[in-house]
């Protein structure tokens, strides 16, 4: 059967997309330029591409995950407002009750976002979960920790990394333990209830957005995991050798 591209959403590679995809392609070009400014150049290409990883993973929290945080807790339309440009709430995410102690309808997150260009940044990923257009108290609740805590360490990582600091190998087991966690926590509630807020409709939200973007913090994670055993272990039958000389 031919394909028939006008199923596709209107929307699949318009302006705000495209410019949504470069920006991680930005944050990675960072981080690379970074490592050859700070790393020595007799670096592994292993521990060069784990500290990449690291400070990209930190950008990608501070800037990106970041604004998700700032647009749940500071941008809201007030229903039954007569200025509010909203006037059917159906179509939008709605907020928890009694959010940050506010009973009435106020609607938070980027969907409320209006056209700053992180706000539309994440309704674009929410055109595939469309929890990230609101918010969902699973989601702020992971990303919390997600920009708090992980964010940091990722940061102080890369630092180790730069140092040659064997210590390194030990927080990267705790950080990809954490964002694997939280990897699992933000889909087995989709999972267990039948996926409703996931649109796999089309190659782009499903393989992209959903597929891709979310096994990066899957697989790598997983490695540096690896490589972090690994070099423990290595260092633990060293350590045992040398007693036994």
């Amino acid at each position: 059967m031919a394909f028939d591209a006008s199923s596709l959403p209107p929307d699949l590679f318009d302006t705000t997309t495209i410019i949504s995809l470069l920006s991680t392609v930005a944050i990675v070009l960072a981080a690379y330029t970074a490592s050859r400014a700070v790393l020595a150049p007799a670096t592994s290409a292993a521990l060069r591409f784990l500290f990449i990883w690291h400070l990209a993973d930190a950008l990608c929290h501070f800037i990106l995950e970041g604004s998700f945080l700032y647009h749940c807790f500071f941008s809201y339309l007030e229903a039954g407002d007569s200025s509010s440009p909203i006037a059917d709430l159906a179509s939008l995410v709605p907020t928890p009750y009694n959010f940050l102690g506010h009973e009435d309808r106020r609607i938070y997150g980027p969907q409320a976002g209006g056209a700053n260009p992180f706000a539309q940044l994440w309704m674009v990923y929410a055109r595939a979960d469309r929890r990230w257009a609101g918010a969902d108290l699973g989601v702020i609740s992971l990303e919390l920790l997600t920009v708090f805590f992980d964010g940091p360490l990722a940061v102080y990582i890369c630092y180790l990394i730069a140092r040659r600091d064997p210590k390194a190998s030990v927080w990267m087991i705790v950080l990809a333990t954490c964002e694997l966690y939280g990897g699992f926590m933000t889909f087995c509630p989709e999972w267990l209830t039948g996926n409703i807020n996931l649109d796999g409709s089309n190659f782009m939200y499903m393989w992209v957005y959903l597929v891709f973007f979310n096994m990066l913090w899957v697989f790598i994670p997983l490695y540096a995991a690896w490589y972090g055993f690994s070099d423990i272990s290595s260092a633990f039958a060293a350590r045992a050798a040398k007693k036994n000389v």
